[in-house]
């Protein structure tokens, strides 16, 4: 449900489309709706979006947005997103309430999962 002057919707850049869809649907179940072959959409994933072709995706030290996931269990969720081709750029440590880890999916985009604890 759209709440007025909340945020709704999130569109990232990525490098290879089809990479960033089978990363996401290995790792974290989601699936896409296909808006031609330049982009892709995802929803019911705490905020929807999609992904579009471009030539360069979002990595903080490019100062782009982290988005962070949250995970219960941060060790499988790592080992998932390992076995799915992600490569961990920060491995998991310790912050006030939790601890995270930083990753970059195969389409360039880095993305953060995050946990109460290890």
């Amino acid at each position: 449900m759209a709440i007025h002057e909340k945020l709704n919707y999130v569109e990232l850049g990525t490098l290879n489309i089809s990479s960033t869809k089978q990363f996401f649907e290995a790792v974290f179940g989601w699936t896409f709706t296909d808006y031609g072959p330049e982009y892709t959409a995802f929803s019911d994933q705490g905020l929807d979006g999609g992904f579009f072709k471009a030539e360069q995706a979002s990595t903080t030290d490019k100062g782009g947005a982290l988005l962070v996931f949250y995970s219960a269990d941060i060790r499988q969720t790592l080992d998932k997103v390992k076995a799915a081709g992600g490569e961990v750029v920060q491995s998991i440590f310790e912050f006030p309430g939790g601890c995270r880890f930083h990753f970059v999916e195969p389409g360039g985009n880095e993305f953060a999962v995050w946990s109460e604890k290890e």
